[in-house]
């Protein structure tokens, strides 16, 4: 009993000194802040070329940290899906931060001339990010570029579920930026939500959308603004006429990158009905392409952890209880190496069908024709991605005005999420607000309406005592 009453007392005691560290990394950084509050462009990409350096030397560093949170994850898709974009993302802002920096000008109505009216884009200040643990690095690197890119202090809150990488990025961060420039934060679920309760400037989430409510309703204690990225079901629609193989293939290679543990991988897939197992079947050609054997196979990411894994035993079981068939592409797993698995005869009582998947598993729903499949789609919460596969143009078009959802890829999985060129987020229970690129800046940053007048005032002409003749003639002139 008593060393049980010392464990709460330490852990009690270990909480309020991470509060305490928090408030003053926050504190040094409002202050820093304070200090330097419009950095020139120079000095922003200055930072910017410092984290490229950064991950091109220690890209071997990263990979091997994250391969042994994950306990096997593809070095090559570290490469592809973390490394690869947060490189490229530093490139697009370096090259175009002079360029966002400028103010916008805008229209003066010759009511009010003369004078001039201009956007400044200034920073917001402190901004805090809430790494999830799927794509630790990029989904950390990602916003912080967006962050500085804009001229602002950063704090990042990493996930625990990535110990290795998490300290390493915290590690090396340390190396290259102050602390009261960029401040890397540790710590279990009740660190998280401390976090998310500082008085940010602006705080970016990515994970669940049940925590998401909870973040947002910690930040709206500070009236902070918030940008969500979510998730939910990514559906794809299969037309009834597109290459089976063609949509197959670029499906599989969504749902299989990270083991399906993406927060835009293909959740389910709605086929004609008369296609479904054609699908099927070349579904499983193309994940075996990729994934000959299971066993042993470093290309083959594992799940994050036991209590993912168990996650996605248990929709398997539930599902297979209320009557789904379940194809399994592998005989049987290996540690947390789950088989990739497609399944039949879903239903809306199925979890699987409820909750985003989040897993190498793949519920097919079939249909009779589009507008059925637009239905299935528009009656439930809006998605972070829709995938259509068809190379009708008319359809195509169908597709894009008759649904919602965060963004859009054409005969694609998951690649608008790299376009740098392109804003990246959710809609409605999927996420709210965009980042990437320019909007990314944009999104930390406060566009600033200035109207700006000299010695000359033509206002004169409408101020009071009201009834002038100069009045009369502006209203004739305006007011009609």
């Amino acid at each position: 009993m008593a060393a049980d009453v010392t464990y709460l007392e330490q852990s009690l005691k270990n909480s309020q000194q991470q509060l305490s560290q928090l408030e003053a990394s926050f504190a040094r950084q409002r202050q820093a802040f304070k200090a330097n509050p419009m950095p020139s462009a120079e000095q922003r990409i200055q930072w910017l070329n410092v984290l490229r350096e950064l991950l091109s030397s220690e890209r071997d560093a990263f990979i091997s940290a994250i391969n042994q949170d994950f306990s096997n994850r593809s070095a090559d898709e570290t490469l592809l899906a973390e490394i690869m974009p947060s490189l490229q993302g530093i490139h697009y802002a370096s090259k175009h931060i002079k360029k966002w920096m400028k103010p916008s000008r805008r229209h003066v109505g010759m009511a009010f001339q003369p004078a001039a009216a201009k956007v400044i884009y200034q920073p917001l200040g402190v901004v805090g990010v809430i790494v999830p643990w799927n794509y630790p690095l990029f989904l950390a690197i990602g916003p912080l570029v967006g962050a500085l890119s804009a001229g602002n202090r950063v704090m990042i809150k990493m996930s625990e579920s990535t110990p290795a990488t998490s300290q390493l990025v915290k590690d090396l961060l340390a190396k290259i930026f102050p602390e009261d420039l960029v401040c890397v934060v540790l710590g279990e679920a009740e660190v998280g939500m401390a976090f998310s309760k500082l008085p940010f400037d602006h705080l970016l989430f990515t994970g669940a959308t049940s925590i998401g409510k909870h973040v947002m309703r910690a930040a709206a204690e500070n009236l902070t603004p918030v940008t969500l990225e979510l998730g939910g079901k990514s559906p794809v629609i299969v037309s009834a006429d597109v290459p089976l193989s063609d949509a197959a293939e670029r499906v599989a290679f969504g749902k299989t990158l990270n083991a399906g543990q993406t927060c835009v991988a293909p959740d389910y897939v709605l086929v004609p009905r008369e296609r479904v197992e054609g699908f099927v079947e070349a579904y499983r050609t193309a994940v075996l392409s990729f994934y000959p054997q299971l066993k042993d196979n470093p290309d083959y990411t594992a799940i994050i952890n036991e209590r993912q894994l168990q996650r996605l035993k248990g929709l398997l079981g539930d599902a297979e209880s209320k009557g789904a068939k379940v194809i399994s592409l592998y005989p049987e797993a290996q540690g947390r190496r789950l088989p990739h698995a497609v399944l039949l005869n879903v239903n809306d009582e199925m979890t699987v069908m409820q909750d985003e998947i989040f897993g190498p598993l793949l519920p097919i729903v079939p249909y009779d024709n589009l507008e059925q499949a637009f239905a299935y789609i528009n009656e439930r919460p809006r998605p972070l991605a829709l995938y259509y596969f068809g190379y009708n143009k008319a359809e195509q078009q169908r597709v894009l005005e008759q649904t919602h959802s965060g963004g859009v890829c054409l005969n694609d999985t998951m690649l608008h999420v790299a376009q740098d060129d392109m804003p990246f987020g959710g809609v409605g229970p999927s996420g709210m607000g965009h980042y990437h690129g320019h909007e990314g800046f944009k999104t930390f940053s406060h566009g600033k309406g200035t109207f700006i007048k000299q010695r000359f005032n033509a206002a004169k002409m409408i101020y009071p005592p009201y009834g002038k003749t100069l009045q009369k003639l502006v209203y004739k002139l305006f007011v009609r």
